[in-house]
């Protein structure tokens, strides 16, 4: 059992496995920059969280066929009495799956023309509204509180990230255009929930000599303020710039 599914087991398996796989191809798809597939995963996404809430509020949820009408249910369940399951579940999740759908469906993310391509921005909205709904459905069936939601999510390797191979316990950047900065950048954005230390930063990037990883790697990226290099600590934190630095540079389409 992999550690989201482990967070999310005590939704039946017939809507657990498939929010995963659409949660996860969703995440996959805006890392690679295929922003069409974001909207499918979207929607598909919805579409089960949606059937989801159906059971946990009236114990039955519409048949995997037949199309939903996302809207409508959301109105209709939002009208439930206040007994019938928390209100996350019951107002919130369905209004945020309104937003997912709608933008899923309004947007296209497959725009032709015009002076701003807003691919980018529709898919990333998709991503973070799905992390919400993620991260309050483990909320409320753990009774934990947002933040600490969503540092289970964020240790969930919520970020699903090609180019970083897991490997013995080791990280590897698959991608041999990256120079070390880069690189270090790079497994750091994959790490985001945690401190990583020093050392392991090295042995990832394979570079030939500690003492030179720290004087011409860490030092320029905790100088720009791409890291937090803690050097009593000897761990290293990506910095809010860093992750954009890694985001519209390094992961970007074209990058």
């Amino acid at each position: 059992m992999n550690p989201l599914d482990s967070a999310l087991a005590t939704i039946p398996d017939v809507y657990r496995r498939r929010l995963i796989k659409h949660y996860a191809a969703l995440k996959q798809a805006f890392a690679r920059g295929a922003f069409d597939s974001c909207g499918t995963q979207a929607g598909k996404f919805s579409e089960t969280l949606i059937r989801y809430v159906q059971h946990a509020l009236e114990g039955a949820s519409l048949p995997w066929g037949q199309q939903v009408n996302i809207y409508a249910e959301s109105r209709r369940l939002e009208g439930l009495p206040h007994t019938s399951g928390p209100e996350s579940i019951r107002v919130f999740i369905p209004r945020a799956l309104c937003f997912l759908y709608t933008l899923r469906n309004k947007r296209g993310f497959a725009h032709v023309g015009g002076d701003l391509d807003s691919d980018p921005i529709d898919a990333a909205t998709c991503v973070r509204v799905a992390d919400w709904c993620v991260c309050e459905l483990i909320r409320v069936m753990h009774g934990l509180s947002l933040e600490d939601a969503q540092a289970l999510v964020d240790s969930l390797a919520a970020r699903t990230i090609p180019e970083i191979w897991h490997v013995s316990g080791r990280r590897r950047v698959l991608r041999t255009d990256l120079d070390y900065k880069s690189q270090a950048l790079l497994l750091l954005y994959s790490e985001l929930s945690a401190a990583v230390l020093a050392e392991d930063l090295f042995d990832w990037t394979e570079y030939a000599r500690f003492d030179h990883f720290k004087a011409r790697v860490l030092k320029p990226l905790h100088s720009a303020r791409l890291i937090e290099w803690d050097r009593e600590a000897g761990t290293i934190q990506l910095s809010p710039t860093g992750i954009l630095d890694v985001e519209l540079r390094i992961l970007a389409p074209g990058a």
